[in-house]
C-alpha cells in the first residue's frame, strides 16, 4: 500500500490542492495537523467550513486520515483543555480523526490528539494500552509533533519536540510516527525529516513555501519512505536493520515517486 503523509498545510489551499489532485494515486492520505492558520486574515469558522470540504473531496478520491495540530485547537472541552471540536466533524465524510482507531489493510492507524493538559495526556497513554493488545503486523501514530531528543524536532538550534511522545515510543514500540508542528527540521542542520527510536521510524515532511507541500510517500509492499520537497528527494528502507547514530538517508529522484504524484507535483509547481 502507498500512503501520501503531509501536515502543516495552515490554510494554504494551493497546497489542499495539490493533495486532492496527487490523492487518487495512492492508497490513503495521512494529514497529521495543523490544517488550520492561527495568523490567517480568513476567520477561523470559515476556514474550518473549507478545509472540511477539502476533506470530504480527498475522501472520495481515496482513504484519508487527519489528526490535530496546535493550529487547530478550538474549544475547552470539559476539562478546561484545548481540543478540536470542528475537526471531528470530518468522521460524516469517514474520515477517521482525533482518538480514533483505524485499520488499512496490514496496518492499524492511532489517530491522537494535539494534547492540551493531564487528562488528555491519560486518555491518550489509555488508547495506546488499548490499541497495543490488538496491533497488527504494522502499528502506525498519526501524532502532530515530534518526540523530542530526535532530528525530526530539531530546527533553530534545539528540539521542539514533544517528550510524552518519546515516553510512549519506548513504551509501546510502534512501528512508524507520522509527525510534523517543526517546519524546518527537514532543513536544518542537526536536523531530518526521518529518524528511528529503536525499531520504530519517524518522519516529519516539515513544512515548505510554495504551491505544494513537502511530503513522504510510504511504500508499505516495496517498505520504502521517500522524502520530496523543493530541497530534493531522498529515500531510506523500512526493513533497515536498526543502527546507532542518525539516519542516513540516500538520495533519489522524482522517477521513485508515482506518475500521478510527479504530474500533480510538475503541474501545480509550474
Amino acid at each position: 500500500m502507498i500512503f501520501l503523509v503531509v501536515g502543516d498545510l495552515h490554510y494554504d489551499l494551493r497546497k489542499f490542492d495539490w493533495v486532492t489532485a496527487a490523492a487518487p494515486a495512492t492508497d490513503g492520505v495521512i494529514m497529521v495537523g495543523d490544517h488550520m492558520e492561527i495568523a490567517s486574515t480568513v476567520a477561523r469558522p470559515t476556514q474550518s467550513v473549507l478545509i472540511d470540504k477539502y476533506f470530504k473531496r480527498i475522501r472520495a478520491e481515496t482513504a484519508l486520515i487527519v489528526s490535530s495540530g496546535n493550529h487547530d485547537l478550538d474549544t475547552k472541552d470539559t476539562h478546561g483543555e484545548m481540543t478540536t471540536r470542528w475537526l471531528k466533524k470530518a468522521r460524516r465524510h469517514n474520515v477517521p480523526t482525533d482518538e480514533e482507531r483505524f485499520a488499512l489493510g496490514n496496518a492499524v492507524f492511532t489517530v491522537c490528539p494535539w494534547i492540551d493538559g493531564e487528562h488528555q495526556r491519560k486518555a491518550q497513554q489509555a488508547r495506546f494500552e488499548q490499541d497495543a493488545a490488538t496491533r497488527r503486523d504494522l502499528w502506525i501514530w498519526v501524532y502532530h509533533a515530534p518526540p523530542d531528543a530526535s532530528a525530526t524536532s530539531f530546527g533553530r538550534g534545539k528540539s521542539w519536540g514533544d517528550s510524552w511522545l518519546t515516553e510512549w515510543i519506548n513504551t509501546f514500540h510502534p512501528d512508524i510516527v507520522l509527525t510534523g508542528h517543526v517546519h524546518e527540521a527537514p532543513f536544518s542542520k542537526g536536523g531530518s525529516w526521518v529518524d528511528r527510536m529503536g525499531h520504530t521510524w519517524i518522519f516529519n515532511a516539515g513544512h515548505q513555501h510554495g504551491p505544494f507541500p513537502s511530503f513522504v510517500l510510504i511504500d508499505t509492499q516495496e517498505k520504502t519512505a521517500t522524502w520530496h520537497s523543493l530541497a530534493g528527494t531522498q529515500k531510506v528502507r523500512l526493513d533497515a536493520e536498526p543502527g546507532t547514530g542518525a539516519v542516513t538517508a540516500e538520495e533519489a529522484s522524482l522517477r521513485d515517486l508515482p506518475g500521478a504524484i510527479v504530474h500533480a507535483a510538475q503541474r501545480l509547481a509550474s
